[in-house]
């Protein structure tokens, strides 16, 4: 992992049982992150704002490698504070078909859960691995809203928990 980039948020570290949630999908109908203990590992991808130029190559980059995170018996989320409506919208654009979560009201409620607020109000750009038990396996939080997280090291930490 990119040495500049953190481990770990101002509440959670590697070895922390994930915090449950529940949020709105694009399409308006609830997931749970308990719905998947025991079952799947969960792969969350926090991103800052629908549309913007990052987090528009982030994801569909992610879409291309869905059978790979299948392979490893992975769900993938991303999750914004944008509206389910923006989502919506967005995904239509990118072609994407796993879930776009809404962390829209009340606003940023995961997100502070998860500890990773940008200093400006929006999501930080961060990755959390949680395994089949909720324990959470792996964190890269991006230092700037620009950089990329590194795949490499997520489908690395996937592995060792396979």
């Amino acid at each position: 992992m990119s040495s500049n980039n953190r481990t770990e948020t101002k509440t959670l570290k590697v070895g922390d049982k994930a915090p449950d949630f529940t949020l709105k999908t694009a399409e308006r109908s609830d997931w749970h992150l308990a719905d998947f203990r025991g079952k799947k590992n969960v792969v969350l991808a926090f991103v800052p704002f629908a549309f913007s130029g990052v987090c528009s190559v982030q994801l569909p980059a992610y879409e291309a490698e869905l059978a790979r995170f299948k392979d490893f018996d992975t769900e993938l989320v991303s999750i914004s504070m944008d509206s389910t409506h923006a989502l919506a919208a967005w995904a239509k654009s990118m072609n994407t078909s796993f879930p776009l979560l809404s962390d829209f009201y009340p606003q940023g409620q995961v997100v502070d859960l998860y500890g990773i607020r940008h200093a400006a109000g929006m999501p930080e750009r961060s990755v959390f691995l949680i395994d089949k038990e909720g324990i959470i396996r792996y964190i890269e939080i991006t230092n700037t809203p620009g950089e990329l997280p590194n795949d490499e090291d997520l489908f690395e930490s996937l592995r060792k928990i396979a």
